[in-house]
């Protein structure tokens, strides 16, 4: 993430690293203060912050180099005007992600409740971070005489070559806005079709069960595994890897014998096993946490429709909810194809997506609102296709930063953080793809549908003379 932020923007570009530094001894800090125990999701949502606060800074240095090369603002001026700009949407991505995260703490229990602590703290730290730390330091920088002189290093002096392209493209590419939709939900479909054929495999959080993990004498994989558990009579049974030579496995309530059959056929495969984790859940303890997951999910889609439509217009967030709700219906087909199992971890995930991948509609309706209020009388898929091709390089820097942090977490973290990737990687790039192809296209047919009332012109002062005006010809 370093490399690719310094690569993009130079010398701010570093800056923004030696901020994000700043953040992750902040957010450790607060979490030592608070004697907090960093379980796997947690550390989870620890290190999926660090990429979301490159988010703020791109979001910051993009308005920057508008106001730079196309405003024609010194370097300095057009760093204030950058902060200036990009802090409503700052603000409005950072308020979303809090929502889904203060549900995660209030409706989850034990290391998903954790998650919500931890990417709490990771939002509010990023966001001082960001608007703090990084302006002090690109500001003293900026009016350094050394960027006057060298003022290419900065990073900012350009609009980049993908910004380039991108200002050539037809802004009339949403005019049919009605075909994106139809041809995005027929995907939706597909994907979401997963539920019903292949159906959901629900962790024993959710069924109630027993949840066991061995320590085996010898590496062994997760398919002989998996086919000495079968062979003690659980074919049924999750069985993972959870380490270098741990396995984790998840089956329906079974009683002391049963376990030590389990371990005795993953001995006989491994060399030797002993249980070093048992966990019994009951199946009432498991109705709750379902119900909990289904409320959890509601709330944060009601969440973040009443304050879209509070921040925006109720087209806006009507359009944004429902790029959300087709972002949690792929990711949850695909894991259903994949027949992979959903438990308290993917809750997480799927809570963090609601929160996270909602930050590319609000910067894209941020433009439009901004456009909007001075070019009223255009067409208004003009003025939202224009805001897409707009913040597209911003979009793509983020996703691809956030991503980095995303794929070492899916290739790197083990097992135990497999599934949280790869449901986060899913979210983030279908909830990118669907701000384009759903948020905006659902919006533009909801506004032509019920267009608002026009805006009241602004009243006029009456003119007062001054001493030396003239006044019909005379010299007040």
């Amino acid at each position: 993430t370093a490399v690719f932020i310094v690569a993009i923007y130079r010398l701010m570009g570093l800056l923004a690293i030696v901020a994000l530094l700043c953040y992750a001894l902040i957010s450790y800090a607060a979490l030592v203060t608070m004697g907090a125990t960093i379980t796997l999701p947690g550390l989870a949502g620890f290190v999926l912050s660090v990429g979301m606060a490159v988010d703020a800074n791109v979001l910051v240095y993009e308005r920057a180099r508008e106001e730079r090369i196309l405003a024609r603002r010194p370097l300095l001026r057009a760093v204030v005007e950058g902060f200036r700009r990009a802090f409503s949407a700052i603000a409005d991505s950072n308020v979303t992600t809090l929502i889904s995260a203060g549900l995660l703490f209030f409706l989850a229990s034990g290391p998903v409740r954790g998650f919500g602590v931890t990417l709490s703290i990771g939002v509010m730290v990023s966001f001082f971070s960001a608007l703090v730390i990084t302006r002090v330091l690109a500001q003293a920088v900026a009016s350094s005489g050394f960027l006057a002189r060298h003022p290419r290093v900065s990073g900012l002096d350009t609009l980049g070559a993908f910004r380039r392209r991108v200002t050539d493209w037809n802004p009339d590419v949403l005019q049919r806005a009605g075909r994106w939709l139809a041809v995005s939900l027929t995907l939706v479909a597909v994907a979401a079709a997963g539920l019903v054929v292949r159906g959901v495999q629900l962790g024993v959080e959710f069924t109630g069960g027993r949840s066991l993990e061995l320590a085996t004498e010898q590496p062994i994989s997760a398919d002989d595994a998996r086919e000495a558990v079968a062979s003690a009579g659980f074919p049924g049974a999750v069985v993972q890897q959870a380490g270098d030579a741990d396995i984790a496995v998840r089956t329906e309530p079974i009683d002391d014998a049963e376990v030590e059959a389990i371990r005795a056929a993953l001995a006989d495969a491994a060399g030797g096993a002993s249980v070093v984790s048992d966990e019994l859940i009951g199946p009432s303890l498991g109705e709750e946490l379902q119900r909990n997951a289904l409320i959890a999910l509601a709330a944060a889609l009601a969440a973040q429709l009443a304050y879209l439509a509070f921040r925006f217009r109720w087209t806006f967030s009507t359009g944004a909810v429902a790029s959300l709700a087709t972002n949690v219906l792929v990711v949850l087909g695909v894991f259903a194809w994949l027949e992979k199992t959903l438990d308290g971890v993917f809750l997480a995930a799927l809570l963090t997506i609601i929160g996270y991948s909602v930050n590319d509609s609000v910067v894209v309706f941020d433009r439009v609102r901004e456009a909007w209020r001075t070019r009223y009388d255009e067409p208004f898929h003009r003025l939202a296709g224009e805001a897409v091709l707009q913040t597209l390089p911003r979009t793509v820097n983020t996703g691809a930063s956030t991503l980095f942090v995303l794929l070492a977490l899916l290739f790197l973290g083990g097992s135990s953080l497999g599934d949280f990737a790869l449901a986060l990687v899913l979210g983030i790039v279908v909830g990118t793809i669907g701000t384009v192809t759903v948020a905006v296209p659902a919006t533009i047919l909801l506004q032509r549908r019920w267009p608002p009332a026009p805006p009241a012109p602004p009243e006029k002062k009456p003119v007062r003379p001054r001493a030396g005006d003239r006044w019909d010809g005379a010299v007040v």
